[in-house]
């Protein structure tokens, strides 16, 4: 991994000078757009309005238009102002971990001390793990003040900006304004649903399906160009037409259930049968073999009584 960006943990009179490192990636399948008619790749240009020129990112700056006036910010200009020539990572307060809100969360970063300050760095990791508080901090990051939550994630210190108040939308939704009368046997259908659905999330056991077919349709169309038959490569495709027309909420509840039930059964049945299969077949192969040796040996008991 390569840093994105250095700077110091300020905690109290205490600094860990650290590097910053994104903490993911973008596992997409990257792809670019062309001109249907004939394959060829669109590209788009940077062109001044003013002289009709192709202009150069390097030639490129910033600029405010308040409708009368236009001020133009230049690389040097922003990076004077002191937010921006800060590179302290400052500690505002801790907090419980249960008040900084999911929805807060943005972007995460991987925190890595320098081997000088390895001890001053342990030790604002094991503060934050034994008080079972997050910290929250502020800091300047690409022309923008954040705010972030510092906390543990194994040994490592992780930070993970938040979006600002005005940047975290009011849901605001009339259709809310009425609440709909739920009898007490559709919440317990509701509770039987969610308890067959119950388990200890492991996001391993979770992939990125689109991204998969999207690579196998790929593969397909390099093998097979135009002539490529989606239905064969993926399969016909259940829409699960009958589920779409059930409009009684009982009723889908009450399917979802038995629909979980037999999953479960098919599963478990077939983790049943598996084991048991290549016993049955090994048996099945021997029982011949033996057969035929001791036949085998029959045949050539006659011929040692003539030879004697």
């Amino acid at each position: 991994m390569r840093s994105i960006w250095k700077g110091a943990i300020s905690f109290g009179l205490v600094s860990v000078p650290v590097k910053v490192y994104s903490a993911t990636e973008n596992h997409d399948v990257p792809l670019h757009q062309v001109h249907a008619k004939d394959g060829g790749r669109i590209r788009y240009q940077r062109r001044c309005e003013v002289c009709g020129e192709v202009v150069e990112y390097s030639d490129i700056d910033k600029a405010y238009d308040d409708g009368q006036q236009t001020v133009i910010l230049t690389d040097a200009d922003l990076k004077s102002l002191p937010a921006e020539r800060n590179h302290e990572i400052e500690v505002v307060e801790f907090v419980p971990a249960e008040q900084v809100d999911l929805l807060r969360l943005d972007k995460s970063y991987y925190l890595e001390p320098e081997a000088k300050t390895l001890k001053q760095y342990t030790l604002l990791r094991r503060a934050l793990e034994d008080s079972d508080r997050t910290a929250i901090v502020r800091f300047a990051l690409r022309q923008k003040t954040r705010l972030a939550a510092l906390r543990v994630r194994g040994d490592v210190l992780l930070l993970q900006t938040l979006l600002w108040d005005d940047e975290v939308r009011s849901p605001a939704f009339d259709v809310l304004g009425e609440t709909p009368r739920i009898s007490q046997k559709e919440r317990d259908m509701a509770a039987q649903l969610v308890d067959s659905l119950t388990g200890d999330f492991d996001s391993a056991a979770f992939t990125d399906e689109y991204q998969e077919q999207l690579r196998t349709l790929v593969e397909a169309k390099l093998e097979q160009g135009a002539a490529l038959d989606t239905d064969a490569t993926f399969g016909e495709q259940d829409d699960d037409a009958d589920d779409a027309d059930v409009v009684d909420l009982m009723e889908a509840l009450k399917r979802s259930i038995d629909r979980k039930k037999t999953a479960k059964k098919t599963s478990s049945a077939a983790a049943t049968k598996t084991p048991k299969t290549p016993a049955k077949k090994a048996a099945a192969k021997k029982t011949p073999a033996k057969k035929a040796a001791k036949k085998s040996a029959a045949k050539k008991a006659p011929a040692k009584k003539r030879a004697s």
